[in-house]
């Protein structure tokens, strides 16, 4: 698997952040509640510190809310169906950074993905920029693409095949990774979270910052429940491990999205991910019911 370590998604608010853009005027809220099966929210028969919830994050409640938190950080939004249309150069040196996980043009993602799509559906609207997708991948490179790719990438958003896609190549490279190497460890809903939310960001590979080196950055401080360690504390390595990869590049500088969103959870004890979940990511508040 290719690293995202040189070409992972860079935040679209961290590099606004960067280039001295405000991210808004006044701090937003937002709210949305998570559906639970007889219109019950979790926290009415979990509080976080009642007995382990025995699904994963792949349980498809709390992928749900996974998704949600991403896109927070992602995206200041918990919408994050909404990003499937997404599409722009952020100007870090990736190309296109697009979807609900932010593909690129410049790592090899967005290729694969659009060569998917093309598998299912030989005639859709992304197939003809193929040729211009391998040529621009590993560069940041607009030749062959441009705004009629733009366009064409923002209608092939509403098909439903091209969204189905995108959620299979966030499984199969970024998700299924995550939550497995979870299960092994033996960590709940939370640190698989974490798990997917470095990988997402970092991607997998040999370097430094990649999500294995982070894991293997914590396996030195602290044992997974699987090796009989504590669970909040192997946590805790894992996130000052995060932290401080992500520290290493400028744009990823602000680490708030592990501040104060998931070790808020994990000093709250809400190894599970039960609603409610109230936290923050660059400065605004939201919140999950």
């Amino acid at each position: 698997m290719r690293s995202r370590s040189i070409g992972s998604r860079v935040t679209k608010i961290s590099t606004r952040v960067i280039l001295g853009v405000a991210l808004l005027a006044v701090p937003a809220t937002a709210v949305a509640a998570t559906a639970i099966p007889g219109g019950k929210s979790d926290s009415a028969t979990h509080s976080p510190h009642s007995s382990r919830a025995a699904s994963g994050l792949d349980d498809p409640a709390k992928k749900e809310i996974a998704m949600k938190l991403v896109s927070s950080a992602e995206n200041s939004s918990l919408n994050w169906k909404d990003q499937y249309k997404y599409i722009e150069d952020i100007g870090d040196g990736r190309g296109y950074t697009a979807g609900i996980i932010g593909f690129c043009s410049g790592t090899h993602d967005m290729l694969e993905l659009v060569e998917l799509y093309a598998k299912r559906k030989p005639d859709n609207i992304l197939a003809k920029y193929l040729p211009a997708l391998r040529k621009v991948d590993g560069s940041d490179s607009h030749e062959g693409l441009g705004n009629a790719y733009v366009k064409d990438w923002k209608t092939a958003a509403k098909d439903p095949d091209f969204q189905k896609a995108q959620n299979d190549e966030r499984d199969r490279v970024y998700f299924n990774p995550a939550v497995k190497q979870g299960k092994a460890d033996k960590i709940g809903v939370l640190g698989q979270f974490a798990y997917y939310d470095a990988i997402v960001m970092h991607g997998d590979g040999d370097e430094d910052t990649s999500f294995s080196s982070i894991r293997e950055r914590a396996l030195k401080k602290a044992k997974p429940p699987s090796q009989g360690g504590d669970e909040k504390k192997y946590l805790n390595a894992f996130m000052d491990a995060r932290v401080w990869a992500m520290q290493q590049e400028e744009a990823h500088s602000d680490t708030s999205r592990v501040d104060t969103a998931q070790r808020v959870f994990l000093k709250d004890g809400n190894l599970d991910l039960h609603t409610p979940l109230k936290w923050k990511v660059y400065g605004e508040d939201f919140h999950i019911g």
